[in-house]
């Protein structure tokens, strides 16, 4: 059973069918185009039976595939993280998100890069599997309603504790999300759409999809990577960003009493480019407004994105 707080937020969202993939799209599956129907993969890959794989998602603008090498360094960080190798050099791989770019005709989109350790035995054994797969799909998205990004969002804190870095690093970005799935039912349940995450030591880690920012006293504040986090590459944008035009910032541990005293807040990621948080925890962020500095780096994000970008 839903809460009534998820329920009701379920009423503003599309119906379920609108959800379901483009069937019409091409899907770029081990060095071949598929249309949808065709993308399939082994119920044996221990990419599904065991969330064994990573993926990137990366943005589209105007027809270029936006901070391409900062997507594919990590790309390769999180394969070598797991011991994992794919059959395409990052060059091929490149060429290949261009090419199902354009076979589904996406000028503004986002794409899903995916690797899965290939078909196995039931048993865990990464080394007995046969080749991996990787596939790459093309398409349109929306993470958030437009009026989010005009009058700011409400979170809450969840009580789901971020992976212990030693136990499942965050900075792999791998398949399995659970742990951030988990804290996303937190969050839809409150009749939210993001919640904030704690490490193990109660420190602010980051969202369930999103790096976190905060401003205090004009300082542009951002969990340190140790805290837990993947380190995002729209994060990275951010606070340069803010160092450009002349703004304090940190990587620094913050706490629960940190976001509470914000003067604003924000969130950033690929999905979500830069979206203003205006209440946490039932308590405003400020003055329940997008702040200046948000609404001057939102700005500055979608400029840079539009001009393809030189930082």
């Amino acid at each position: 059973m839903l809460s009534e707080a998820s329920t009701a937020l379920l009423e503003n969202e599309p119906m379920a069918d609108e959800f379901a993939p483009n069937p019409n799209l091409k899907i770029w599956l081990d060095g071949k185009l598929v249309p949808t129907a065709q993308a399939s993969i082994s119920v044996f890959s221990h990419g599904l039976l065991y969330g064994d794989g990573v993926f990137e998602g990366i943005r589209i603008y105007h027809g270029r595939i936006f901070e391409c090498q900062a997507h594919m360094r990590r790309f390769s960080d999180s394969l070598k993280a797991i011991r994992m190798e794919v059959a395409w050099s990052n060059d091929e791989i490149v060429e290949a998100m261009e090419q199902t770019r354009r076979a589904n005709g996406i000028q503004d989109g986002y794409i899903r890069l995916c690797a899965l350790r290939g078909i196995g035995t039931l048993g865990i054994h990464p080394f007995r599997c046969l080749e991996s797969n990787v596939f790459i799909i093309a398409d349109n998205i929306q993470m958030y309603d437009p009026k989010m990004y005009e009058s700011g969002m409400k979170v809450i804190t969840s009580s789901i504790t971020r992976n212990h870095p030693n136990a499942m690093s965050p900075r792999i970005k791998s398949l399995n999300y659970l742990n951030n799935i988990l804290a996303k039912i937190e969050a839809v349940d409150a009749g939210c759409l993001e919640a904030v995450m704690l490490n193990h030591e109660g420190y602010v880690a980051e969202c369930t999809g999103d790096n976190l920012f905060i401003v205090r006293h004009g300082r542009v504040q951002t969990p340190a990577p140790h805290c837990g986090l993947l380190v995002g590459i729209t994060r990275g944008l951010i606070l340069k960003f803010a160092q450009k035009r002349g703004w304090p910032t940190d990587e620094t541990t913050l706490t629960r009493q940190d976001l509470y005293f914000a003067d604003e807040m924000f969130i950033t990621g690929t999905g979500a480019e830069v979206c203003p948080v205006t209440e946490i925890d039932k308590r405003p962020v400020g003055n329940g407004k997008p702040g200046p500095i948000t609404r001057q780096l939102i700005a500055d994000f979608r400029e840079y994105a539009k001009s393809g970008g030189d930082l």
